[in-house]
């Protein structure tokens, strides 16, 4: 199994602006080259995969390099620290000498985190219009999402709105992104083989249900590949469910019960355990899903640490 480099590295966001060499056929996609008059709207819809900007106009300035990392953020401090931060003490580490910025995407966090703690964190266009007023000019976007969901699709539109304020920039892709099509890697089945080194041991009547956070965007059907790819690795008693999106719990239930399932751990695929996992996932309210399937019968235990402190998806 490949190293989970995309957390820890910027991985070929940062190979790419620093112009080391990069595998083009893990990085991107590329237009046909029979298409000789590819409007801007093409270009932009064709530009998938690790996304590279440079600006001609601006060829001439030195090279100054930043490095703006991209999170929904959290509010639980302890969590943060252990997964964001050190994310980004990791990503800082192996480029010294390169600016690290940490930026939240979260309007709502960021409120309540200046309010709560006294500690400001930017905005992703913040960081960049700071960024070009100290003269930077080449920035390496990374982010820290898991799909490449509504969160991934601002992450996107930030990139298109300022690569052309700076000499070079580039913007990487999610945790998983690439599922094997086209002769790519398969990020899906490389991640999940790295999560399920949390997992704990098995039986038959004992099951883990994945935490996913769910979202409107197409990008959900990433659950059901990810679903694919525990089978295939013949984690058979393994579930993934999501707080606001599908499958949901009550989906997998049945399921629980027709597997003869009755010990089950939760644990969330996310980022930070956050909101969502300490309380919807394991709370005590009457609604929480650990309430909800004692209340059906199931011995329940929770795990609650967010991707950011699994080593093997650090790298």
């Amino acid at each position: 199994m490949k190293n989970l480099k995309k957390m820890v590295a910027c991985s070929l966001a940062c190979a790419a602006l620093f112009a080391v060499n990069v595998n083009s056929s893990e990085a991107a996609y590329a237009l046909n080259p029979e298409v000789t008059t590819a409007t801007t709207a093409l270009k932009n819809a064709s530009q998938i995969g690790v996304m590279v900007n440079e600006n001609k106009a601006l060829a001439n300035k030195a090279n100054k390099d930043a490095i703006v990392v991209m999170s929904f953020g959290t509010t639980y401090k302890e969590n943060r620290d252990k997964t964001i931060t050190q994310t980004v003490a990791d990503i800082q580490a192996a480029h010294p000498g390169v600016k690290v910025v940490t930026a939240f995407t979260s309007h709502i966090i960021i409120d309540r985190i200046k309010a709560n703690e006294g500690i400001t964190y930017p905005t992703p266009e913040e960081a960049l219009e700071q960024l070009k007023k100290e003269g930077y000019t080449r920035v390496a976007l990374t982010t820290l999402d898991v799909i490449p969901g509504m969160e991934y699709s601002y992450d996107v539109a930030v990139f298109h709105q300022y690569k052309n304020d700076f000499k070079k920039m580039t913007m990487g892709t999610s945790l998983m992104y690439w599922m094997g099509q086209e002769e790519q890697r398969d990020d899906i089945i490389e991640t999940m083989n790295a999560f399920a080194t949390q997992f704990p041991k098995t039986g038959k009547e004992d099951a883990v249900l994945i935490l996913e956070h769910g979202t409107p965007h197409p990008a959900n059907a990433y659950y059901t590949v990810m679903q694919n790819r525990l089978n295939q690795l013949g984690y058979d008693n393994a579930y993934i469910y999501t707080v606001e999106g599908w499958p949901s719990l009550e989906t997998i239930i049945p399921q629980l019960k027709a597997k003869g399932i009755k010990n089950v751990t939760l644990m969330p695929m996310m980022m930070v355990a956050g909101d969502h996992a300490n309380n919807d996932m394991a709370g005590d309210e009457p609604d929480s899903h650990k309430s909800i399937l004692k209340a059906e019968g199931f011995n329940v235990n929770t795990y609650i640490h967010g991707l950011g402190e699994n080593k093997a998806i650090r790298g």
